[in-house]
């Protein structure tokens, strides 16, 4: 008899077991919340930007998208994190507005992003602000400013602004030839 309750039990427990295991696998909802969330995902990512969530994992996200081509979602994704002061979406704005992904171009905003990111302490955004200064690209020009936070930059330790540097504040130094187009005087 005692076998016979033991196999009911098991059977029941064996039962609860798959009911529950299903109820993980299917991320369903019951009464206290979300059973087995989304986690690491691109829709993960993009239901917390739309919920105005941002955090580390989720602004660095945005480096894979924009990345795969999904230059709207990662503008999407990164203007809710600069704009929740993260430096180092801040300076993806920037790219992403300098190049005219997922938007039209727009120096003027980038040079807008790579003030705000400097303007945090942020050496990449230092160093970038520096160079729209010294360019005069989506700023008016001023090449001693420029050269101060590109000085900056490198205290802090960053390799391109100390390559500047060494080349005499030689913009050539750090543009491609294929974008000299971009820089060149407009006059």
């Amino acid at each position: 008899m005692r076998h016979v309750v033991l196999s009911i039990g098991l059977i029941a427990l064996s039962s609860a077991l798959a009911h529950a295991e299903t109820n993980l696998d299917a991320g369903i909802e019951d009464g206290g919340g979300t059973l087995n969330p989304e986690e690491l995902t691109l829709g993960r990512v993009m239901s917390d930007v739309a919920e105005g969530k941002t955090s580390m994992t989720t602004c660095a996200a945005g480096y894979y998208i924009t990345k795969s081509g999904r230059h709207e979602m990662a503008r999407e994704l990164f203007e809710l994190c600069a704009n929740n002061g993260w430096t180092g979406a801040m300076t993806w704005m920037s790219q992403l507005d300098n190049n005219g992904l997922g938007a039209p171009e727009d120096p003027d905003a980038a040079a807008n992003w790579d003030r705000r990111a400097a303007e945090a302490g942020d050496p990449v955004g230092q160093f970038n602000y520096g160079v729209d200064l010294m360019r005069g690209r989506g700023v008016p020009a001023n090449e001693e400013l420029g050269r101060q936070l590109v000085d900056q930059a490198a205290r802090a330790g960053l390799s391109d602004a100390r390559r500047l540097q060494a080349s005499g504040y030689d913009l050539d130094e750090i543009t491609p030839d294929a974008d000299n187009w971009k820089y060149a005087p407009l006059f």
